[in-house]
């Protein structure tokens, strides 16, 4: 058996994702410290997958 799981079967959908996305800003009152910068860029990521797109970084 493979050591990585199958990411199609942990990849939740693009509106989950992006519940939790809304509830960090909400959370964060519009100002991200670090720790929330990390979850929102893993947030971007994981709402490109679901949705079959790219994140990118903010430049």
């Amino acid at each position: 058996m493979s050591p990585t799981p199958c990411p199609s079967s942990s990849v939740r959908s693009a509106a989950d994702v992006n519940d939790d996305i809304r509830e960090l800003w909400q959370r964060s009152g519009g100002q991200l410290s670090p720790e929330d910068e990390e979850e929102y860029q893993r947030l971007l990521v994981e709402w490109a997958a679901a949705t079959g797109g790219s994140a990118r970084s903010a430049v």
